[in-house]
């Protein structure tokens, strides 16, 4: 009884602190500066690029890689992980991010504001954004130069809403008064009688994607703000890659940015163990669909749009290219990671390598790096392993808050 009042008491004080903190900024208006062309050391090398003809042969070319990125990091994506690409592959060319100040998104979830980025001043010159915000188009475009390759990921939305029910439930009040220990199924089964638009944080259990696009998730489907903000993402992205064929959307990426197949290498962070993954009945998964319809329309659209990238592309071409791949990765695991596999967080061996947990539990799993590695591969291997927070703290970003936060979750967790 002890322990809950001053775990209770330290959480609610904690949880004022934070909000105060983090209560998004007095916007004033900034002078419209011209942003630069770009501020890359621009790569001097020219990377051949076959391209398929109408037979399915490849024609070689030339291409520069292009340097200038934005990448809309949505929830539960598997965003992470491309995380840990862009960030390798920004300080290989040495780029310019526009990082956040103080934790490690832009004060989401309000919209973002460019007065946001860490040291930002207008005219400033940066190359890539990539922390998690609500998008703001205009914002952004202030922020980087016109011939930006805009980026994004979706899921599917049943499988989506699983992981943030798991991850993010906890943070959303009206969850609370859910009975029963399968709080997910109960909610699906009438999510209208427990869901509250206006609720503290409600926005993570109903159309996120639409959400963190800067659109309103609760409006109906055949709202005509629907289809305008379905053709707004339309027509901003250039590639929207899919979490569910992440190695076809990555060689599609490579394809579109002139990037080399070593960029591509990655390991799978942020994976949950299995036995804390709702398995969704073909009842549930309709149901969750039903209930985050504007997502699943999204997410329709853009996975019919990648297959026509795809055959654009080549299947065969496809095909032998993503084995290219998984090969690779394999390799690098191989060399990299002790045992192979991603392994509980109470195995983990170091303090660095530990991920980012859910509050409550500790489901999210993650790596040892082999002691024996040689000098050749050391560098990158940890790289490839390490979680975004301790990779964002060795690119500069100050992450006192979300570090604060931890130290409240931790309590929480003990």
């Amino acid at each position: 009884m002890c322990k809950g009042l001053v775990l209770g008491t330290l959480l609610t004080s904690c949880m004022i602190l934070l909000y105060c903190l983090s209560t998004p900024q007095i916007h004033f208006s900034l002078p419209e500066v011209p942003v630069p062309y770009s501020c890359a050391h621009r790569p001097s090398q020219h990377h051949p690029k076959p391209t398929a003809n109408s037979s399915q042969q490849t024609t070689g070319q030339t291409c520069t890689p292009k340097v200038d990125i934005m990448f809309m990091k949505t929830h539960k994506t598997a965003s992470s992980t491309f995380l840990n690409i862009l960030f390798r592959f920004g300080e290989k060319h040495r780029l310019k991010f526009a990082f956040p100040d103080s934790r490690n998104d832009f004060f989401y979830p309000s919209l973002f504001q460019r007065s946001q980025v860490k040291d930002y001043r207008p005219g400033m010159c940066f190359n890539v954004i990539c922390n998690h915000m609500r998008f703001n188009a205009p914002e952004v475009a202030k922020l980087l130069p016109m011939d930006t390759s805009y980026i994004t990921i979706l899921r599917d939305p049943a499988e989506l809403f699983e992981s943030s029910f798991h991850y993010f439930g906890r943070l959303v009040p009206f969850t609370w008064k859910i009975p029963g220990d399968d709080k997910l199924t109960e909610f699906l089964h009438d999510p209208h009688y427990y869901f509250d638009p206006e609720g503290f944080n409600s926005f993570y259990l109903k159309n996120l994607l639409f959400f963190d696009f800067g659109q309103d998730n609760t409006l109906e489907l055949d709202d005509p703000q629907v289809e305008k903000g379905i053709k707004f993402i339309i027509g901003r992205f250039q590639l929207v890659m899919l979490v569910e064929y992440f190695e076809e959307s990555l060689i599609l990426l490579k394809d579109a940015l002139c990037w080399d197949m070593d960029d591509l290498l990655f390991f799978k962070l942020n994976a949950r163990k299995g036995s804390t993954v709702s398995k969704l009945t073909p009842e549930l998964r309709a149901r969750a669909l039903d209930w985050n319809a504007i997502d699943w329309k999204l997410y329709q659209h853009f996975n019919q749009t990648f297959w026509k990238k795809v055959d654009v592309y080549g299947r065969q071409r496809m095909a032998k290219d993503v084995a290219e791949l998984k090969r690779r990765n394999a390799e690098m695991a191989s060399i990299c990671i002790e045992g192979g596999r991603a392994v509980e967080a109470g195995s983990i061996q170091e303090t660095a390598m530990q991920p980012w947990q859910p509050i409550g539990e500790k489901s999210i799993m993650g790596y040892n790096l082999k002691k024996n590695v040689d000098k050749a591969h050391r560098k990158l291997c940890r790289k490839m392993l390490m979680p975004e927070l301790q990779y964002l703290t060795e690119l500069g970003v100050n992450l006192w808050i979300t570090k604060l936060w931890g130290h409240v979750r931790d309590i929480i967790n003990w």
